[in-house]
């Protein structure tokens, strides 16, 4: 036989086939083995070991850990329960760590702190607007909780009382004793429901409203409560199903704000001033002033206008107190007959020119309702009449955005009786129905179909929350804060439980979605989170970030991101990230110094997915009235 050059004979080609079938297939099954290898030991190296937490007779807590091999077995050693006096040693991590702040700043509220507002005008209130402070003011240290601070009650008990020690003031138990606001009682405050125009309790007024408009037939979900007191109003309109959007200011009554989220009310600290409340237009169904002291006819009415652009096309706007029903309180509200006579008649003259109609005036009630649309108001406008209809359709913009004395313009219609921009459906319906702002195409990129897969994605990703947290599903969480909102496909998936979800659209994003969340039955706010959020210290039981840190790297430092997560936090209260392993690691790093415990979990999906979730817990501790600083 005939040999190849060199000697070697000629192997045969089937056989050598065979070979490297055997060969690569051999390599193959080598690769996948070590990469699941790899990944297996990569996800347990990422996982701290977890924390038990073990109290002593003196209430500190000692730290125990024990290593585990996955994030599915150790999720069940991280402490989610409230223990109301649990203190932790810290880490021992090399990382940053953060001081406590002096106590005297555990009610600090960066954007809102009286002693830089003192350095504005006090012309319109602009001095009680956001005011951050400049990069080298900022803290970084962690606001500590006030002495013996203790957990909140849970809902619906919180509705009614609050511990003293967590809101230690006094002064609205005496300023507004008459009124029925707030009482205390030993160590706690009792809330009776009492307002300044409902001796009789914010139940009994919310009856003499639903009287006159219907509170109960599930066409009125979102509503806006200006100047909102400790928001009983907000409170005991829950349970009908009403969600409120409560603001008031920054110490025009000692901490009303802080009160309101320690019974478990949506509530922010704000003010009509200058710049628009952070809200998109059409977005409540009812906006609402008991004697909220807002110069209603003044300065062109200019908050008037501001009302009109949030409510939607068909939404109430009712007014109790000063100047309604005059003839009977003028003596009371030490102000003469004519003065609340002029006053009264300059609001109804502008309501007439936004073209308002006023459906009722009884007792102490004024309401009055917005057109459905704006044909027959801009036919029938005379070419000099004020306010004018805005040139600009830039109606949603609200973070940062000056006030305007032009009528913000609703979408266009074909007939005086079609509603602009959309019928609503009805509660609880409306929460799941395709919002019409993603019908019309009104949000670039948001279809139909990617709200319903949203929906769904969220459900099941809910459920896995329910295993990662099993307190998410008992009543543990009642104040919930979404950084990234989205569609509010979260919210929607928490509706089942006692709780509220305090929606955020970050300033710039891509998809200004706010208005869809509202749309659907939701409260929320727009924030950049590269300053602080407009609300006081331990205001949220349980925050969810998703993907916020991917979004705002290179945009700040995120270090204060997560400073101002920790100020909002309640001890004991819970974080859901879900990012990059990259940047869940570098959180990670950063939590620890600030006296949080957490842990990696794998996906939802499993662990392949190069997205994972990192669940954390502020631990609890207090401040030290002999620290200096």
């Amino acid at each position: 036989m005939a040999q190849e050059q060199g000697g070697f004979p000629k192997i045969r080609q089937p056989e050598f086939q065979r070979m490297r079938v055997t060969l690569t297939i051999g390599v193959i099954g080598l690769c996948v083995a070590s990469y699941i290898l790899g990944a297996w030991q990569g996800i347990s190296t990422t996982m701290p070991p977890s924390i038990m937490y073990t109290k002593t007779q003196c209430g500190d807590g000692i730290l125990r850990a024990s290593n585990t091999s996955s994030g599915r077995s150790s999720r069940a050693h991280l402490d989610f329960q409230a223990h109301h006096q649990v203190g932790l040693n810290e880490s021992s991590f090399a990382a940053e760590k953060f001081p406590p702040c002096q106590l005297k700043y555990s009610e600090y509220t960066p954007c809102q702190d009286p002693r830089r507002a003192r350095k504005f005008p006090k012309i319109m209130m602009q001095y009680r607007e956001r005011h951050c402070p400049r990069k080298e003011e900022r803290f970084r240290c962690l606001i500590p909780a006030p002495l013996n601070y203790k957990n909140p009650f849970k809902w619906p008990q919180s509705r009614d009382y609050a511990w003293y020690d967590n809101i230690p003031h006094r002064e609205l138990s005496i300023e507004k004793a008459v009124q029925n606001w707030i009482q205390v009682e030993g160590n706690r405050f009792r809330f009776p429901g009492g307002g300044t125009m409902f001796p009789h309790g914010a139940d009994a007024y919310i009856d003499d409203i639903d009287a006159l408009i219907s509170l109960t037939d599930g066409s009125i979900r979102t509503a806006l409560d200006t100047g909102c007191g400790v928001a009983s109003w907000g409170a005991y309109l829950i349970k009908r199903n009403i969600i409120a959007m409560s603001f008031a200011p920054r110490d025009s009554h000692e901490a009303q704000v802080q009160f309101a989220l320690e019974r478990g009310v949506p509530a922010m600290i704000g003010v009509m001033s200058t710049d628009r409340i952070p809200y998109p237009a059409r977005a409540f169904d009812m906006a609402h002033c008991s004697r909220c002291l807002i110069p209603w006819n003044k300065l062109d009415g200019i908050y008037l206008i501001e009302v009109d652009r949030v409510l939607r096309p068909g939404g109430y706007w009712i007014l109790s107190g000063p100047p309604i029903h005059w003839k009977r309180h003028f003596k009371g509200w030490e102000r003469t007959e004519e003065d609340l006579k002029q006053e009264q008649d300059g609001i109804e003259d502008l309501a007439k020119r936004l073209c308002w109609k006023k459906v009722v005036e009884k007792g102490d009630l004024a309401i009055w309702q917005k057109p459905i649309n704006h044909m027959e108001c801009v036919n029938s406008r005379k070419a000099d009449e004020t306010p004018q209809i805005c040139q600009s359709n830039d109606v949603d913009s609200a973070w940062y955005k000056k006030m305007e004395t032009c009528i913000s313009p609703l979408p266009d219609v074909n007939s005086e009786d079609e509603v602009a921009g959309g019928v609503l459906e009805k509660w609880p319906k409306r929460a799941f129905a395709v919002p019409p702002r993603i019908t019309r195409g009104s949000v670039s990129g948001l279809t139909a179909e990617k709200f319903q897969e949203d929906n769904k994605l969220w459900a099941e990703r809910v459920d896995y929350y329910k295993k990662l947290i099993p307190p998410l599903a008992k009543g543990r969480y009642r104040n919930v804060m979404d950084m990234n909102a989205g569609m509010g496909g979260f919210a929607a998936a928490l509706m089942k439980y006692p709780l509220w979800a305090m929606n955020v659209v970050p300033s710039g994003s891509v998809h200004d979605s706010l208005g869809v969340i509202y749309e659907r039955g939701f409260i929320g706010t727009y924030q950049d989170w590269c300053e602080a959020f407009s609300t006081y210290p331990r205001t949220y039981d349980l925050i969810h970030a998703d993907k916020i840190f991917s979004f705002y790297q290179g945009r700040c430092d995120i270090t204060y991101i997560l400073l101002e997560m920790d100020r909002i936090l309640r001890p004991e209260g819970t974080v859901i990230f879900r990012d990059s392993v990259e940047v869940l690691i570098k959180i990670q790093a950063i939590t620890e110094g600030m006296r949080w415990k957490s842990q990696i979990m794998d996906h939802e999906s499993g662990p392949f997915n190069p997205e994972k979730i990192l669940v954390a817990v502020k631990t609890y501790w207090t401040g030290d009235p002999t620290q200096k600083q």
